[in-house]
């Protein structure tokens, strides 16, 4: 995902974040997204692709910084506490 990413994404994201595990006993070789049975009883379709929803969303993290900031600051905390009392 790192490398799609730093080839679709303005802001470059540093590559020392990919660490390379070794895998747990039992570990699942791959999950495959079947959105078949979902077609066929509720007619939904995916608009997006994960390639094209994941750039998308990296986007609007790095376009939106300062809501970043606030929900990691604890402001939000402090803002959900106020409200939901």
């Amino acid at each position: 995902v790192i490398d799609y990413i730093n080839k679709n994404v303005d802001s470059k994201v540093n590559t020392y974040l990919k660490k390379f595990v070794e895998d747990r006993k039992g570990h699942d070789r791959r999950y495959g997204i079947d959105p078949t049975k979902i077609k066929e009883e509720l007619g939904w379709y995916p608009e997006t692709t994960f390639e094209v929803g994941i750039v998308k969303t990296i986007k609007w993290y790095l376009d939106n910084k300062e809501w970043m900031d606030n929900v990691t600051s604890g402001e939000y905390l402090n803002y959900y506490n106020e409200m939901y009392r």
